[in-house]
């Protein structure tokens, strides 16, 4: 496949997958997705790699989903269906969570939307003192979706996963850090030396060691995974994305104003 949205290099048994479309600071369209689920399944085949790191560009870890895009067909009376863009970022998530190899996601700055899923899906997270973690679906709308809530409700529990969903207020990195859900915080000009530092530490480990740890965690917590985003997150955002809301929600957004919901 020919890599479009990303870069993909191993060297010393360490696959970076970094996502390389600024223009829209990495936001998660299908083409991505497709090439995140290559790549993800490139470096899981090749026994030259021993870690995968995941990271973006400098202003931005992923921006989430592309509602510019949502918005143009919003305008042109079509229908946004997100069924095959919500279940291939999540399948991306869970090939991570079941791997044989460690995954390091390094973010900096905003992780929005879909990009909480990709960031969350590591085994480790390294980030950067401006990283900061956005479910935004709520001012659109719609419900978080590409498995972000199964994922922070396994890590951090009900009560906060509903706050930040019901918000969609920012997460800054040291709450992330406290919570458990980052392993490292750094300045930012010193993330990529402390993602790559782990990296090489974790290539140079146990590697069947890690794989079965990788394992027994996948069955201990996220063996219904796959079923729970497709016999319930799907069907969910369909019928949020259906709704004269989620219209109102992209419309407001791209106008830069706040946006009048009615339940429909």
């Amino acid at each position: 496949m020919e890599l479009k949205k990303l870069v993909y290099a191993v060297e010393d048994g360490i696959a970076v997958i970094t996502m390389n479309y600024l223009k829209n600071l990495n936001a998660i369209d299908e083409q991505m997705a497709d090439e995140l689920m290559y790549v993800v399944d490139q470096a899981e085949r090749d026994p030259a790699v021993r870690v995968v790191v995941i990271k973006g560009a400098p202003k931005a870890f992923s921006a989430g989903g592309d509602i510019g895009y949502f918005y143009q067909l919003i305008q042109a009376g079509g229908e946004v269906n997100m069924d095959g863009l919500i279940s291939k970022v999540g399948a991306v998530a869970d090939g991570l969570k079941r791997m044989s190899k460690m995954v390091v996601t390094s973010v900096c700055g905003a992780a929005a939307g879909a990009g909480v899923s990709l960031a969350l899906g590591g085994d480790f997270m390294v980030c950067a003192d401006n990283a900061k973690f956005i479910l935004a679906f709520v001012n659109l709308g719609l419900v978080p979706d590409t498995g972000a809530t199964y994922l922070l409700a396994k890590a951090i529990g009900t009560a906060r996963t509903m706050e930040l969903a019901a918000t969609g207020r920012p997460v800054t990195a040291q709450e992330a850090k406290d919570w458990g859900l980052a392993y490292q915080v750094v300045p930012v000009e010193e993330l990529d030396a402390a993602t790559m530092k782990l990296a090489r530490k974790l290539a140079t480990g146990p590697l069947i060691s890690y794989k079965n740890i990788k394992k027994q965690l996948y069955s201990a917590v996220y063996a219904d995974y796959k079923q729970w985003l497709d016999e319930t997150e799907v069907p969910t955002q369909r019928e949020c994305a259906a709704s004269l809301d989620f219209q109102e929600g992209c419309k407001a957004f791209m106008e830069k104003r706040k946006a009048v919901f009615q339940g429909k």
